[in-house]
């Protein structure tokens, strides 16, 4: 590897096999990147590891995805947070959705597993 490959690399390279997962309908694959304690914060709530994995359980959710402005924030040894946006197009629908998501991975004995992630859909209201 080339002496320029960051830590970014690697995570972003990790996201990406998600979100490819998402295209192909690879459950496992999803399963093997999602810490066993995952949590998710989306629109419709929590969900846990089973929920993110069974979304897949009908196949493919996305059809294609592009990922930009990727933010990496170090939360301590072993811990990262990835902040980015999602352009992508869900199966069964017509237009482009954006969101921002942020997803915190740790290093562990397996290797970087993403323990918690929030989507946030882009035009929502203001933060306060």
């Amino acid at each position: 590897m080339s002496g320029s490959y960051t830590i970014l690399d690697t995570i972003l390279g990790l996201e990406r096999r998600v979100w490819d997962a998402l295209v192909s309908g690879e459950a496992a694959v999803d399963a093997e990147l999602l810490d066993d304690g995952f949590l998710g914060l989306y629109t419709t709530g929590f969900a846990d590891k089973a929920e993110h994995v069974g979304q897949l359980v009908n196949g493919p959710t996305v059809v294609r995805y592009a990922l930009s402005g990727s933010r990496l924030l170090d939360l301590g040894p072993g811990v990262v947070l990835h902040a980015y946006r999602a352009d992508f197009l869900r199966r069964g629908r017509t237009g482009e959705e954006v969101m921002y998501a942020a997803s915190i991975w740790r290093d562990g004995a397996d290797g970087w597993r993403n323990i918690f992630s929030q989507d946030t859909p882009r035009g929502g209201t203001a933060p306060v």
